[in-house]
């Protein structure tokens, strides 16, 4: 088989992305479009869009991915896509086996890399048991131990290596902040959720309160915008420094929710006297919402919006989790920088270009 080491530069480059449809994939497909590379587009319903080709596999059937992928021959693979358990041992399971199935379903195929996406529940824990116990200090940085507990994200690293090792190819991780970009009906979007959040108090007159915690609104953080994070993967999958490492991946830039927040309701249009910040309490959006989400249809028919049901938009759960967290969560990006990945985006400006984009697709007015 071929690997890194023996393949010319200038050799054709096929990418498989896995989880095309997704904040992260739907990123790495365009970059790598615009780059001119083969791509083909794994997800549970194949559609080809231009010069991008669809396959369609069930992640959780390793007979349905052998089927696939019998014909394929990728030779970089960019793995974005999860699947939400009730409990972290079955997370373990599922999750580890959907990298294990599919890198083993391209044992005939000519990989030279497979990147993985993972996150910063890497640093603080699983949901279960999230910042429980003893987490490493801040800034997080990649030499920091495991900890001491089951980690879907831990097992899905070690079915990427033990691949590695069997076929021959490279590796890279990447551990994300909370990802911005443009998707529906992903389970973790916080940028369309503030979005939708914005809108719902803008019609109804109501407070466009943050959701948070004290420590969220007044302590540092970072954000990681789904168009840095492609631009780290490809880095890492065709240059001598990603090679078999681990990499954090944020913007670049720290800030303060209290100082974004505001910004946000300017940017989303919500007047400045319907701007809430912290005020001595979390106010989670899923108790927030819990009366307004059903005026969303009514909205959508008022603005002609493509998407009239909420739960395809907005993930209150998640960005609850991100924002009522009780502790400062900021990232070393020093690994990748002194590697040579020098990407940068401003988190205000990601989440400006981000409102423009959902507003020409009609998903927000």
């Amino acid at each position: 088989m071929t690997t890194n080491a023996n393949t010319p530069a200038d050799a054709p480059r096929t990418a498989l992305v896995v989880g095309a449809s997704g904040i992260t994939g739907s990123a790495l497909v365009d970059l790598l479009s615009r780059e001119g590379w083969e791509v083909l587009a794994l997800s549970r319903r194949a559609v080809d869009t231009g010069s991008v080709r669809g396959i369609a596999a069930d992640l959780r059937d390793a007979a349905s991915l052998r089927a696939a992928l019998a014909d394929e021959r990728p030779t970089h693979v960019f793995f974005t896509a999860w699947q939400r358990q009730a409990t972290e041992a079955e997370n373990i399971a599922v999750n580890g086996a959907m990298v294990r199935d599919l890198l083993a379903a391209l044992d005939h195929a000519p990989l030279q890399h497979a990147a993985l996406v993972t996150g910063l529940k890497h640093y603080l824990g699983p949901f279960e048991a999230y910042a429980a116990g003893e987490m490493p200090d801040t800034p997080f940085r990649e030499e920091s131990p495991r900890l001491d507990t089951p980690n879907f994200y831990y097992a899905q690293e070690d079915e990427l290596f033990a691949a590695a090792a069997r076929q021959r190819f490279t590796w890279s991780v990447h551990r994300s902040h909370t990802v911005i970009g443009h998707a529906v009906g992903n389970a973790m979007n916080m940028g369309l959720t503030i979005a939708v959040q914005a809108t719902l108090a803008k019609h109804l007159g109501v407070p466009f309160a943050f959701p948070g915690s004290a420590e969220q609104w007044n302590g540092l953080t970072d954000m990681t915008d789904a168009g840095v994070l492609a631009e780290q993967m490809v880095w890492a999958a065709t240059r001598p420094g990603g090679r078999d490492e681990a990499f954090n991946i944020v913007n670049g830039d720290v800030f303060r929710w209290r100082w974004m927040w505001p910004r946000l309701g300017e940017l989303l249009g919500v007047p400045a006297d319907q701007v809430v910040g912290f005020e001595g309490e979390v106010r989670p959006l899923e108790q927030q919402m819990e009366q307004h989400a059903r005026h969303w249809p009514a909205i959508a028919a008022e603005y002609d919006l493509v998407e009239s049901d909420i739960t395809r938009l907005a993930s209150w759960w998640h960005t609850d989790a991100d924002l009522g967290r009780r502790m400062e969560v900021v990232t070393d990006m020093g690994k990748s920088r002194a590697a040579g990945f020098l990407g940068y985006r401003r988190t205000d400006q990601a989440f400006s270009d981000l409102f423009d984009r959902y507003r020409a697709d009609r998903l927000i007015p």
